[in-house]
């Protein structure tokens, strides 16, 4: 059986309504999904390295498939670059480029600021209120490359009108890799109104006949 793991966005949980989206579709198509809570519990000491440790204890050496919303995709694309048996990849409006991006959308005062005091208030979409994050996720992220270079095949869907994540940067990323194939769709950030275009075309490419 075709074993897939769904990785959420910034803020979000495994009971995203996307994440249970596709798990329903993807279990109905007969593949095992399995949707890890990425923050481990602990959202304000949030960092790179411990939502990738999270991956990898789900994940336990098998070779699984990744599918990634967001910042999901970003960590997705990390994880095949270092972990060989990751078969196939689906980036949602993956953030590249996360520590870069963070940066530019906060502006060098408040990342200072974050930096000074060590925490900041963000809204948490999963939990919908706000919650402190600390400063070592912006640290830890600047140690991870902007690109990651895996070799596996992959789809990246992007929306063209997304005001969080350019579409220029998956544009960047699916030049320089010819494994990867990206199709950019009339839609946003969250893909919402993609949904049904998009379930039946991933499970054809991530679900073993």
């Amino acid at each position: 059986m075709t074993r897939i793991l769904y990785l959420h966005g910034f803020a979000s949980s495994p009971a995203s309504s996307k994440a249970r989206y596709f798990r329903d579709h993807l279990e109905n198509a007969g593949a095992r999904v399995d949707v890890p809570d990425l923050a481990a519990g602990d959202f304000e000491h949030l960092t790179i390295t411990g939502q990738l440790a999270v991956i990898d204890e789900v994940a336990a050496g098998d070779a699984v498939s990744l599918i990634g919303s967001s910042l999901g995709g970003y960590l997705a694309a990390l994880y095949a670059a270092r972990h060989p048996e990751v078969r196939r990849l689906v980036l949602l409006a993956p953030a590249f480029a996360f520590a870069r991006l963070w940066s530019a959308s906060l502006g060098a005062e408040q990342v200072e600021e974050w930096r000074r005091t060590g925490s900041i208030e963000v809204f948490h979409y999963g939990e919908n209120r706000n919650c402190r994050l600390g400063y070592q996720l912006l640290a830890d992220a600047g140690r991870y490359e902007d690109y990651p270079d895996f070799s596996q095949p992959a789809l990246i869907f992007h929306g063209i009108d997304d005001d969080a994540v350019p579409v220029s940067s998956s544009r960047e990323f699916s030049a320089g890799h010819p494994n990867a194939a990206l199709e950019v769709l009339d839609s946003d950030h969250q893909l919402l109104n993609a949904l049904d275009y998009m379930a039946p075309r991933i499970a054809r490419f991530l679900i073993e006949s």
